[in-house]
């Protein structure tokens, strides 16, 4: 008997052995199916065009880092002519776990996180002012030993606090959510205008503007909201220095003006094919070359027909995320990812449109394909929350959302 127990102890002691194994086999298996589902539902059309992007952007950064190297190389220390291309690099790698780990997320969770790191970046936006790091004449970055500038990560993070608030409006159509997004707004443009940061102010209206056009904003709204847009713009110019000085010398001349000048000539001297990589002159002279400029340092390397490419990128990568919302049937989707993709868009459009001396100076990177520390994470994280609610599954049959019923439904 005593035999039998021994042996149905041993026994026990060995079953026991064997279960953590099996939960660590099932554990895996179960990670193994998210990431089916996830290769499943994702947009794989998309996620190649930003890899394509992120691609011309490593090798851009490398075209322009022996400029901007040089330009901030001291007598006490010397930059590679390669430093900011290894840093890309590694800011590129960590962007891209940011990236895939966001697509991953879920709505609810991607909506609770989104909201609760809106109200956080928020608060760093108030503390800027008080504690935060000034560079070049703007106080726009907190420095906890990495600089971190709170406006970038706000902005998707606002998009989809703001896709949550509009689409209250299904629920209950009485519900001012127009005017409590405005107030958020409000808030936020103060701050960043504080900074100042004219160029975050316009793709926080842009984005606005256009979700809640989505939303369902009144036609006879439209006119008066763009008149109140016109007499910002005013204002900003009477009484914003910033905003008035950059308006001056991109029209009357001075050292911004310069600046996209030299960008303008650097873009056009390499002509259609380029003079090859690291054999541009011009681009030697340009302050950022590798951040707000890179698109002129590409040009005059590579080439009109590359900078023609990477312009096709950018819209075809915009064009995928509107057919990819045709097919959408729920609004919290479809605010989000139009917001997220006007901000995306917006902000590539406008560095083009200053590097070929259209539109004053903003200060602004080339998204994914710019040098930058936080501005690559942020990016990274916008378009993995813009893959996450893009999600499909392809065996499911949806309902097209019917805006322009919603829309009638209202006005009757």
């Amino acid at each position: 008997m005593n035999r039998q127990r021994g042996i149905v102890h041993g026994a026990g002691l060995a079953a026991t052995a064997v279960k953590p194994p099996r939960r660590g086999l099932a554990l895996a298996e179960e990670r193994r199916r998210m990431v089916r589902i996830w290769w499943r539902e994702i947009d794989r059309v998309l996620l190649v065009l930003i890899a394509l992007l992120m691609a011309v952007g490593a090798l851009a950064v490398a075209s322009a880092s022996p400029a901007s190297a040089g330009r901030l190389s001291t007598a006490d220390v010397q930059l590679g002519e390669l430093h900011f291309f290894w840093l890309h690099l590694r800011w590129q790698a960590l962007g891209i776990a940011v990236l895939l780990a966001t697509s991953f997320l879920e709505p609810t969770l991607l909506r609770r996180g989104a909201i609760v790191m809106a109200a956080f970046m928020l608060f760093c936006l108030v503390l800027v002012p008080v504690i935060g790091t000034e560079v070049n004449g703007a106080r726009r970055w907190l420095n906890f030993g990495l600089s971190l500038q709170p406006s970038e990560f706000l902005k998707p993070a606002f998009v989809i606090t703001l896709a949550w608030v509009l689409s209250w409006k299904l629920h209950d159509p009485d519900l001012p959510v127009i005017w409590v997004s405005f107030g958020l707004l409000a808030v936020i443009v103060g701050l960043v205008i504080a900074q100042p940061n004219l160029g975050e102010a316009i793709l926080f209206v842009g984005a606005w503007f256009v979700m809640v056009l989505l939303a369902g904003l009144p036609m006879q709204r439209i006119g008066v909201i763009s008149g109140l847009g016109v007499g910002g713009l005013v204002a900003a110019y009477l009484f914003y220095d910033n905003a008035r000085h950059r308006i001056d010398s991109f029209l009357g001349g001075g050292s911004a003006y310069d600046q996209v000048d030299l960008a303008a000539r650097t873009l056009q001297g390499g002509g259609w094919t380029g003079t090859g990589i690291w054999l541009g002159t011009n681009k030697m002279r340009l302050p950022e070359a590798h951040t707000d400029y890179i698109f002129s340092a590409v040009g005059e390397e590579f080439g009109l027909l590359v900078c023609g490419i990477i312009v096709v990128l950018y819209l075809a990568i915009v064009m995928r995320v509107l057919v990819r919302l045709v097919n959408e049937d729920r609004m919290f989707n479809i605010l989000a990812a139009s917001g997220l993709i006007a901000l995306f868009g917006g902000q590539a459009f406008i560095n083009i449109l200053v590097n070929l001396q259209l539109f004053p100076s903003k200060g602004m990177t080339l998204p994914l394909v710019s040098y930058g520390g936080s501005s690559t994470l942020a990016q990274c994280f916008t378009i993995g929350l813009l893959l996450a609610v893009t999600r499909r599954n392809p065996f499911l049959d949806r309902e097209k959302f019917d805006l322009r019923g919603t829309l009638e439904k209202e006005a009757g």
